[in-house]
């Protein structure tokens, strides 16, 4: 996901001349294309990540078009207040990209988890939230999205197999069923596709914020069950939203409390109860 990240910027890049990279001393080798063939569009700003989001401010009011990469807890939660006076008070056009969204970097503790990144971005007025689940989502996504809302794009290390066309804002029915809607976001569609469960239906969401309800509300009204599936922490997560809506729904997601100790990003998933197994009981 991250090479599908730099090969679009080097390819926009070479067509678009507002386009502008800022980096978080982070993902230099594969942007190294895009620097070397856009020279004075490519920044390391370092470690100093509200910096950064001020960097960028001031290129969105030069009439640049900037894209802000770093480290998701690093990027969205130090940097929020940045991000939400310097971006969403002036209603200024930047697109954030992080890494690292969840468990990604278990390995380095709970200091590099992030479970809220996207609940805060949704908060700000006019934003929009993505996290796409394959390489060719990202490029379709981002073009869409990219230098016309303050767009905030979550990438996980993990990544599926491509649906084709997507459109932002726009769920995706990956399958038809009638006995329960598995609602999958980004990354855990390829749990729920895992899983193959008889007589599920599967609405894929790769738009956060806005959220197609729509569409899953057209498969709740059939089902009359709703599993969703999410790497996000249960509060302001799609979950909620749906249940705003006035649907009933199971939430598989991240539970309101820290969590601790180090592993894998697998040994979290699993005491989340983000697996094949899960899903298939909590559809039973």
């Amino acid at each position: 996901m991250r090479q599908a990240f730099a090969d679009t910027m080097y390819e926009i890049g070479l067509e678009d001349e507002r386009l502008v990279v800022l980096v978080g001393d982070i993902s230099h080798n594969v942007l190294q294309p895009f620097a070397q063939a856009c020279p004075g569009r490519y920044y390391n700003v370092g470690i100093m990540e509200p910096t950064i989001v001020g960097m960028a401010a001031g290129l969105a009011i030069s009439g640049l078009k900037p894209v802000v990469h770093t480290i998701a807890p690093f990027l969205i939660e130090r940097s929020f207040e940045q991000i939400k006076l310097d971006f969403g008070y002036q209603e200024l056009n930047g697109t954030f990209i992080s890494v690292g969204g969840a468990f990604d970097y278990s390995g380095l503790g709970c200091s590099h988890h992030t479970y809220a990144d996207c609940a805060l971005m949704k908060s700000i007025p006019k934003s929009v939230v993505i996290c796409p689940a394959s390489r060719s989502e990202f490029k379709q996504l981002f073009v869409q999205a990219h230098g016309k809302h303050l767009a905030y794009f979550r990438l996980s290390e993990k990544h599926g197999s491509s649906l084709g066309e997507v459109e932002l804002g726009k769920a995706v029915r990956v399958k038809v069923g009638d006995l329960v809607t598995i609602v999958a976001v980004g990354p855990q569609l390829k749990t729920a596709l895992d899983a193959n469960i008889l007589g599920a239906e599967i609405i894929y969401v790769h738009t956060l914020k806005p959220l197609d309800i729509g569409c899953i509300g057209r498969s709740v009204s059939k089902t009359g069950r709703c599993v969703v599936l999410e790497e996000h922490s249960e509060v302001g997560s799609v979950a909620d939203e749906i249940r705003r809506a006035g649907c009933l729904v199971e939430n598989i997601c991240i539970p309101d409390e820290f969590q601790r100790g180090y592993g894998t990003r697998q040994d979290h998933l699993n005491k989340m109860g983000l697996t094949v197994e899960a899903l298939r009981s909590a559809c039973r």
